[in-house]
């Protein structure tokens, strides 16, 4: 469904079946000379119809457009191999998501460690369903962008800025004139972006943090997010963003309480806004999603001196101090 959401900007919003997100939100803008697309949906059948059905009504010309992914999750790049090949001409992610979006091999393989600290026995591949899309077999050429780069299209001049924490690289768009930001998932309405694990050397909750704080100081009014509504009040919002991952921390710590626990015990035992009753009744996606945040909040706890990791027998423990 296209929406005219400021003059020239457009919203697709490209339905994601079976998946808790509903839906995702592409942007396109548009000028005389020069197009952009930000974001695509998975490779399925079903988001590539209506990423395409969008395009086709506003009469996009491929050629003449480029695409900006804001991180590398497939929500968000699925499509860009498909894109390129039907002629869009330049793909633009930062250099660390557009690497990690290439090295598919090392990902499996830092997935299945994840697996195995997450106590879980599925195979990763399987456990992700058809809904998550086709996987990418092809490198992708793209064109990395870093922060201060400047994408210029019709009145809109869009400033690269770093906002890594939902992963290592997102990055989004910013137009101070206009006062718009294009943000990705660093920051929703509604629901909270995701924060999971990416390897022990890094503390990507305060990697987070320090994004969230870095965008609150920026003059907004329309903060174009990826999933749900366009928000209004984005420092309103951060506040409750930062207020959320502080009473989670309260909450990983309550639990710890009890005692020594695993990643996946931990998971097991924290609120989460689902409708099951049970952490058995979780489909394997979310017991991935949920023990992943579990395990950022864990680390962030080990690195601000809270709580020890202890291995043992090549299992991961954690307790407090």
């Amino acid at each position: 469904m296209i929406t005219e959401v400021y003059p020239g900007i457009y919203k697709n919003e490209i339905p994601l079946p079976k998946n808790p997100l509903r839906a995702i939100n592409s942007y396109i803008l548009l000028s005389d000379t020069r197009n952009l697309v930000i974001d695509t949906g998975f490779n399925t059948l079903e988001c590539q119809t209506a990423l395409l059905e969008g395009l086709n009504e506003l009469e996009v010309d491929l050629s003449k457009t480029d695409l900006f992914i804001t991180h590398m999750h497939t929500d968000h790049s699925g499509l860009a191999p498909v894109l390129k090949k039907l002629g869009v001409n330049t793909i633009y992610f930062s250099k660390v998501d557009g690497d990690l979006f290439n090295q598919t091999s090392k990902r499996d393989a830092f997935f299945q460690t994840l697996n195995k600290i997450f106590g879980f026995k599925t195979d990763v591949a399987s456990a992700f369903g058809k809904e998550f899309g086709k996987r990418l077999t092809e490198t992708l050429e793209f064109t990395p962008l870093a922060e201060g780069d400047k994408l210029d299209i019709g009145d809109y001049c869009l400033e690269v800025v770093d906002i890594p924490g939902h992963t290592p690289g997102q990055i989004g768009l910013y137009e101070r004139k206009h006062r718009l930001f294009f943000c990705g998932d660093h920051v929703l309405d509604e629901i909270t972006p995701n924060i999971t694990f990416w390897g022990f050397e890094q503390d990507i909750l305060a990697t987070y943090l320090r994004s969230l704080n870095k965008v609150i100081e920026y003059d907004i009014d329309y903060l174009f997010t990826a999933h749900r509504k366009i928000i209004r009040d984005h420092r309103s919002r951060i506040k409750e963003l930062i207020a959320h991952h502080d009473e989670r921390l309260g909450e990983i710590l309550d639990i710890l309480c009890e005692g020594r626990k695993t990643t996946g015990e931990v998971a097991a035992s924290m609120h989460w806004d689902l409708s099951y009753k049970k952490w058995e009744d979780f489909p394997h996606p979310q017991k991935w999603f949920a023990s992943g945040e579990a395990l950022s909040h864990l680390e962030h706890l080990v690195h601000t001196g809270k709580v020890e990791r202890i291995e043992v027998d090549e299992a991961f423990f954690y307790q407090l101090k």
